[in-house]
């Protein structure tokens, strides 16, 4: 009897192991959107969101939702004035598209285009930014800058797959009631920290 159990066993394993890649995720994107709307602390939420996400590859630490607001305090202290200026920047882009979606010049679609690739290079460094943070918390802003540059625009494909991940990862996610809004942030962050630490040591797995 037992082992005529032991198939559907290992397939309810197997199943909640997949579910487990929706679900955590998820409750870490859901504790980002709760941190983000003080708008400008949206950086500092993705590196926690990033942080929490880290530990759970590494430690198998499941507790996404509190793991990411215990982070945040850390990553705020750390990257308020990079936040700051990060949404100056995006609020400039929003402008300068709106402007230029109701502008009849003949150069605003040319402008738009260079918009619309300064916007997916800003959304694809923080992305990395905020995976180099929740590896290596201890570490300062300018490491975690430059090894966000690496990570983002040292590889084209590289870089290509995060602002892909971006991408999907909203649109695939809106059969999900709240989808966009709980994984948009997750699994971009996911793929960068695969990308930037591609073995971690899981000393304690789920």
């Amino acid at each position: 009897m037992a082992t005529a159990l032991s198939p559907g066993r290992f397939a309810d394993r197997g199943l909640l192991r997949r579910l487990e890649f929706v679900a955590y995720p998820a409750a870490a994107g859901a504790a980002f959107a709760v941190l983000a709307l003080g708008v400008v602390t949206w950086l500092p939420a993705l590196a926690a969101l990033a942080r929490a996400l880290q530990r759970w590859r590494t430690d198998g630490d499941s507790r996404m939702f509190s793991g990411v607001l215990k982070a945040f305090p850390h990553y705020w202290r750390s990257l308020w004035r990079h936040g700051l200026f990060s949404t100056g920047v995006v609020a400039l882009l929003v402008v300068n598209t709106l402007y230029l979606l109701s502008s009849s010049s003949p150069y605003a679609f040319v402008l738009l285009a260079a918009q619309a690739g300064i916007a997916a290079a800003v959304v694809v460094h923080h992305t990395a930014l905020a995976a180099c943070a929740g590896i290596a918390p201890e570490a300062s802003v300018g490491s975690w800058t430059r090894g966000a540059l690496t990570l983002s625009f040292g590889s084209p494909a590289r870089g290509t797959a995060l602002l892909g991940a971006v991408v999907s990862a909203a649109l695939l996610s809106l059969v999900v009631p709240l989808g966009p809004l709980l994984l948009g942030p997750s699994v971009p962050v996911l793929l960068a920290l695969s990308f930037a630490d591609p073995s971690p040591t899981v000393r304690n797995p789920a």
